[in-house]
């Protein structure tokens, strides 16, 4: 049996499965891996110098898939200018119509976006911000639980009370749990608290058409739940990343709260995590995320493949489900 949800009605997918953005992840090839495998993956625009560099990256993810994927467009400050504006008309452009925003609000973006009839996923790391995003028009929430890797925000609350307490917030708009989702267990326990589907950040890294290095993909079949760490508390920007040699470090130097960010820059560069991580293979290279659902990945498989065992797992688990009710 399917799982029909209103993320699948809306926006057309065979499954409720999400990949949203990652930065030095979220490339057109592992997008339209995952679209083909039924389920919604975003190209990370910032990733593209220019508007017209994403909009090259769309057709060329188009030839690749005939089936839904979006763009996602992470709105936060940076020391050089980045071109949100450019990006939004080459989204639009493009004809793409659904688009994952993180950061702050997208309100300069979504007069825009609904005049295409764009809908706007939003991710968000609680109740009040969710609340208050929808308010301003967007049409889905995900909400990342304290599992997650990237920024899980300032209030450390699990996903397990935070996803039902959105829920319960909000109950006409569509939500995606994101944070700690790795197999087809997640996905019917994110169902069962009132989620429409499941965003998989870390689990989607570690598949064959992830462009990273097999280093890292390793690095996250070997770890456990308790290799991330925790950087930017004391600068209210915390940030959970994979442990190696330079976050525990910058986790070393921040435990002092005297000390700006002007102490752990060089250690926290993107560059450097994109570089010598991502690219390279030096797994203490840098800076680079991972959520604590690293201790559910036990493979690498295609996206395909991947995709068709969690729901095989979603559908043991439901049926299980259904067999204590007998």
């Amino acid at each position: 049996m399917a799982f029909k949800t209103r993320i699948t009605e809306m926006f057309g997918i065979e499954t409720p499965i999400v990949m949203g953005g990652m930065t030095g992840v979220g490339y057109g090839e592992l997008v339209a891996a995952v679209a083909n495998a039924g389920a919604l993956g975003f190209i990370t625009a910032h990733m593209y110098p220019t508007g017209q560099a994403l909009f090259d990256e769309i057709e060329a993810t188009r030839k690749r898939t005939d089936k839904p994927f979006g763009v996602n467009l992470t709105l936060l400050p940076s020391i050089n200018p980045i071109p949100y504006d450019d990006y939004r008309e080459a989204i639009i452009a493009s004809g793409i119509k659904i688009v994952e925003t993180a950061g702050r609000a997208p309100t300069d973006h979504l007069p825009r976006f609904k005049e295409e009839g764009v809908r706007v996923i939003h991710k968000c790391t609680s109740v009040r911000h969710s609340v208050s995003a929808v308010r301003k028009g967007v049409d889905v929430i995900s909400i990342d639980g304290f599992e997650c890797a990237g920024h899980p925000g300032e209030d450390d609350v699990g996903l397990v009370v935070l996803l039902p307490a959105t829920v319960d917030a909000l109950p006409d708009t569509p939500i995606i749990a994101s944070g700690g989702m790795a197999d087809g267990r997640s996905l019917v326990a994110a169902l069962a608290l009132g989620a429409d589907a499941v965003n998989m950040g870390t689990r989607f890294c570690a598949t064959v058409e992830a462009k990273i290095h097999p280093n890292v993909k390793q690095r996250i079949v070997e770890a456990n739940e308790t290799d991330t760490v925790l950087v930017g508390r004391t600068l209210r920007n915390t940030a959970r990343v994979a442990k190696n040699a330079v976050s525990i470090e910058v986790a070393e130097i921040q435990r002092d709260p005297t000390k700006t960010f002007d102490d752990v820059k060089h250690l926290m560069a993107g560059v450097r995590g994109r570089e010598n991580v991502l690219r390279d293979g030096d797994v203490d290279g840098g800076i680079w995320t991972s959520g604590q659902s690293q201790a559910l990945i036990h493979d690498i498989p295609t996206c395909a493949d991947l995709v068709a065992t969690i729901m095989r797992q979603a559908e043991s688990a439901r049926a299980r489900l259904a067999a204590c009710g007998r």
